[in-house]
């Protein structure tokens, strides 16, 4: 059978809930709802208390992870010290717990026996703390990947600083900033975030959900401090169990929005960058279907 994946237009936290609870699965034990906190001076992430209902049905603790980068391009999240007060700023912790999932070593180290590009996933060694997970994106562009939806947060989100350096890299390096940005080839990145994203979907196998809000479409990411202003209109809000599924509907609603004047800029994004050759690999992987049923709620 195809995966479902459940779309509304109404962008509200409460039909956020609906659309979860349209999914039919409970999530178990203690649950790490992984959001997008928002670099410094970001001005496009879903803040705290469009999440807050959401993450309070499931009793979730919010989870992050330091970036691989830091000074250089105006971000703070790449030390856990200035990570923290950054997420205090921005009002995270005043309303949840929080665990930033990598603020101690050493990493995890999961094994990717299938892996196109990585053989090995760094991962916060706080994951496995959790019975659960909740991946909640807000899909918009992205620099490097073209787009971000639930594939970039199972991979990037959930690496460690070393593990993200491992996947824009496409397994070059785990360390080397400098080496990553330079020299990094554009598929080997997409697949190596396919891959990363694998062990995380298939360690919370049948006990993780996706929601991706389709709001503040910017062709830049919430880790950019300095990002575009949002090009096209507000969309939707899309859940499913299938992280492949819910990213290629997020696309094909990108592609069939031919009225917005900031369609062509937005996918002009992604087609510049192969964005969904992320979405193949990770389908190739078999942890997912470009294949499924869109049901408007």
């Amino acid at each position: 059978m195809k995966p479902v994946v459940y779309f509304s237009r109404t962008i509200t936290p409460e039909r956020v809930v609906e659309l979860y609870e349209a999914l039919g699965l409970a999530l178990p034990g203690r649950v790490a709802a992984k959001v997008h906190s928002g670099e410094k001076g970001n001005q496009n992430f879903l803040r705290p208390d469009f999440w807050r209902p959401m993450i309070e049905t499931v009793r979730g603790t919010v989870v992050e992870c330091n970036t691989a980068y830091g000074d250089a391009s105006g971000g703070v999240r790449d030390h856990t010290e200035s990570h923290r007060k950054l997420i205090e700023y921005h009002g995270w912790s005043r309303v949840f717990d929080v665990d930033i999932m990598d603020a101690e070593g050493p990493d995890l180290v999961w094994e990717i026996p299938d892996g196109k590009v990585l053989k090995q996933n760094l991962v916060g060694r706080h994951i496995v703390n959790y019975d659960s997970m909740l991946v909640l994106a807000h899909f918009k562009g992205h620099p490097m990947g073209g787009f971000g939806g639930a594939l970039k947060q199972l991979s990037i989100g959930c690496a460690s600083a070393a593990g993200k350096a491992l996947i824009h890299s496409g397994g070059v390096t785990d360390s080397n900033i400098e080496t990553w940005q330079k020299h990094a080839e554009q598929d080997a990145f997409c697949e190596a975030m396919a891959d990363a994203a694998a062990s995380v979907h298939r360690h919370f196998a049948g006990r993780i959900a996706y929601l991706n809000v389709m709001k503040n479409l910017s062709v830049d990411c919430d880790c950019c401090a300095v990002a575009e202003d949002p090009c096209m209109k507000d969309i939707g809000v899309l859940a499913s169990l299938d992280p492949v599924a819910i990213d290629q509907a997020c696309l094909d609603l990108v592609y069939a929005a031919k009225d917005d004047p900031g369609q062509a800029h937005f996918i002009e994004r992604v087609e510049s960058r192969h964005g969904v050759h992320t979405v193949e690999a990770a389908a190739a992987l078999g942890f997912g279907s470009r294949d499924y049923e869109l049901v408007e709620l």
